[in-house]
């Protein structure tokens, strides 16, 4: 009788057993797909994160967002070399740090692992250490994985990130944190185009307007608050004929008053830039491009009215020939109108309106519309 309850009670154990092993490779297996669905959940908002009209900056704040809610990191840091120095793209850690964090490359901890593109994991035995490269503070962080960041070879910073708690990092899973740090990569590699427009914007010395290339970085951004928007070219078309009647000085005259009179007239949310030489754009936001005939017409005229006087230094032949010295030149411009849809390429736009404005015949100046 004992014999047989031991039995049973083995073989129970052994069902139980067997049942355990199986309930634990489907949870592994639940975990597995899990993280493979977090993985594409975090590849798919950086994705959008790398579309979205939003600043360099914001877009990076936002990735690193991610990256610390969906895989629960304390302290997540990403830090690039700019060109010039190592500057700090994203981070949630405290202010007072960032100089320690943008450091680390110097830390003979980690110059081996960015010599070798190789992660590099650190950790405390006991509570009363700190990390290698604190330098005042404890307590903050008590282990932390590096990652240098290359782009085709290139290393271009690291990603750092860090826990409050000892071996944090034991058993973490390196090729879903491999996944993170290549999504890191690839959209800084995306945003660098971005950043490169928007810092590329300079200010014309003659008009004190943007130049072109503000019309493809923060321009947009206003632009595509709105579905559409009417976008004016106009050249002032007699600029070569001043230039050589009268000097290339009176020819910037001329460029320069222009611009004064249409910028007066710009309304908070319209645009106006020198685009090129006599050529101009002005973009009204959320304007429908038959909105806008009246206002250029008015604005034609106005312009063409501007008379800028110069002296030709010959003394009038008689006395009431007070002005037989002094010689006029007024502008000439010829504008062409299209319109801008939300998300689509200002470059393209601009670009055909400019084909429309150079094959123009010179003497052409009125209102146009493609």
């Amino acid at each position: 009788m004992i014999f047989l309850t031991i039995s049973l009670l083995v073989m129970v154990i052994i069902t139980l057993i067997v049942y355990n092993v199986h309930i634990q490779k489907k949870i592994e297996s639940f975990n597995n797909l899990n993280a493979k669905i977090n993985n594409l959940s975090v590849l798919q908002d950086f994705m959008k994160l790398a579309g979205e009209e939003d600043s360099v900056e914001n877009k990076l704040k936002r990735m690193n967002e991610v990256v610390i809610d969906k895989y629960d990191i304390k302290y997540s840091t990403i830090v690039v070399f700019d060109g010039a120095e190592y500057v700090i793209k994203a981070s949630n850690v405290d202010e007072k740090h960032h100089e320690t964090l943008v450091n680390l490359h110097n830390e003979e901890i980690f110059q081996d692992s960015v010599s070798t593109a190789t992660p590099k994991y650190v950790t405390i035995e006991n509570e009363n250490e700190k990390l290698p490269y604190q330098k005042t503070e404890m307590g903050r962080a008590k282990s932390a994985m590096f990652f240098p960041l290359y782009i085709d070879n290139i290393y271009i910073g690291y990603w750092i990130m860090e826990s409050g708690q000892m071996h944090a990092f034991d058993h973490v899973d390196t090729t879903i944190i491999e996944v993170v740090k290549d999504n890191i990569i690839s959209i800084l590699q995306t945003v660098s185009y971005q950043d490169t427009i928007e810092n590329i914007d300079k200010i014309d010395k003659f008009t004190a307007l943007h130049t072109a290339e503000y019309l493809y970085g923060k321009a947009k951004k206003i632009m595509d608050q709105f579905a559409t928007s009417a976008v004016c070219m106009f050249r002032i078309a007699n600029i070569e004929e001043i230039n050589e009647q009268f000097s290339r000085q009176m020819g910037n005259e001329i460029i320069t008053q222009v611009a004064k009179i249409v910028n007066g007239k710009m309304a908070k949310n319209y645009i106006f830039v020198r685009y090129m030489g006599p050529k101009f754009v002005i973009v009204f936001s959320g304007v429908e491009e038959n909105a806008v005939d009246q206002f250029l017409r008015i604005l034609k005229d106005e312009i063409e009215s501007l008379e800028i006087v110069e002296d030709s230094g010959e003394e009038p032949q008689e006395e009431n020939q007070e002005y037989a010295n002094e010689l006029i030149a007024s502008p000439k411009v010829n504008f062409v109108v299209s319109t801008y849809y939300k998300g689509t390429g200002i470059e393209q736009l601009t670009k055909r309106l400019e084909e429309y404005i150079d094959s123009a015949p010179k003497t052409e100046n009125q209102v146009n519309y493609i």
